[in-house]
């Protein structure tokens, strides 16, 4: 995984307005929530939370999906797993190397 993919991806994520909107919708599940549902749920402002999802978007974290006039958003689990695995994978690898020269 490109590293530069995973710091924009923690980077979003570093904004306390943005990780409220994608806590919301890792809770949410594979339903998501409706952009209504989560102005109503967060009280970011409409235009505001436009802004923020977009960014959560650019780098793959949040996917839209419009039905009829409602626009639905999901957290792309995949995406998600991908960067949190990432930081899990790199826990203690150089400690390893060294208890395994020892």
């Amino acid at each position: 995984m490109d590293i530069d993919h995973i710091a924009s991806r923690l980077e979003a994520l570093g904004n306390p307005t943005r990780l409220e909107i994608y806590r919301h919708l890792v809770r949410a599940g594979a339903d998501g929530l409706a952009v209504g549902e989560l102005h109503e749920r967060t009280g970011v402002p409409r235009s505001t939370l436009s802004h923020h999802l977009h960014k959560l978007i650019a780098v793959d974290l949040v996917n839209q999906e419009r039905q009829g006039t409602t626009l639905i958003c999901r957290a792309d689990f995949a995406v998600m797993h991908a960067t949190m695995g990432f930081l899990e994978r790199e826990c203690c690898a150089e400690a390893a190397c060294r208890a395994d020269a020892a």
